[in-house]
C-alpha cells in the first residue's frame, strides 16, 4: 500500500474505523489512569448501548452512578467554604460515589454491595445497570465487583452519562449517597 493509502483509508472509513481501541479485559481491577480506553466486554456482565440503556430505564431498572466525588473533609475549620463539584447524571440514577476504584477498603465494600443488595430488592439477580462516564473504569471496575460478588443481573453501560446526554434522554443534577466513610 502507497503512504497515506492507510491513513486515506481509515479516514474514508468513517469515525467508527478511527476510535480508541478497546483495551483488553484485565484479570483483576483496573488500580490508576481511570479515565481511558475500557474492554468491550466484562465477564460476568451484559455490556450494553445508549440505546439498551434508555429501554431498561423507560422499564424502570435501578441504574448506578459510580463517579468519584470528594467529600466535604470532616476536619474542616469551621467557617472554610466548601462548594461540591456539580454532577449530572441519568434521572432517577442513585450515586454511590467512590466504588468504582480498584482497591475499595473494607468498609466502602461493605456499604456498596449493601447498597447493591437494597436496589436488588434481595435478589441478586435483578437487573442494574451501573455506568460512570465513557472511557472510564470506575464503571468496569464496579460491575466487576458486583458480579464477583454473586449479582447477576448486571448491566454495564460503557458510554455512560456521556453517551445518555449525547442522546438527548433526561438528566438530573446528581447528590451522591453518603454512607461509606
Amino acid at each position: 500500500m502507497r503512504p497515506g493509502a492507510a491513513l486515506l483509508a481509515l479516514l474514508l472509513a468513517g469515525p467508527a474505523a478511527a476510535a480508541t481501541e478497546a483495551a483488553p479485559e484485565p484479570e483483576g481491577y483496573r488500580q490508576e489512569h481511570y479515565r481511558a480506553p475500557v474492554p468491550a466486554t466484562l465477564q460476568g456482565a451484559e455490556v450494553i448501548d445508549t440505546e439498551e440503556a434508555h429501554r431498561l430505564w423507560a422499564a424502570g431498572v435501578p441504574f448506578i452512578d459510580t463517579l468519584p466525588h470528594d467529600f466535604r473533609p470532616a476536619n474542616l475549620p469551621e467557617g472554610t467554604v466548601w462548594r461540591d463539584t456539580p454532577h449530572d447524571t441519568i434521572r432517577g440514577a442513585v450515586w454511590l460515589a467512590n466504588t468504582g476504584y480498584g482497591a475499595l477498603d473494607p468498609a466502602t465494600e461493605a456499604w456498596f454491595l449493601d447498597m447493591l443488595g437494597q436496589l436488588a430488592r434481595g435478589r441478586p439477580d435483578r437487573s442494574m445497570v451501573i455506568f460512570c462516564k465513557a472511557e472510564c473504569w470506575m464503571s468496569w471496575n464496579a460491575a466487576r465487583r458486583a458480579v464477583a460478588h454473586g449479582f447477576t443481573g448486571i448491566r454495564w453501560y460503557p458510554e455512560g452519562v456521556d453517551g445518555w446526554a449525547a442522546a438527548n434522554y433526561p438528566m438530573e443534577r446528581a447528590t451522591p449517597l453518603r454512607g461509606a466513610p
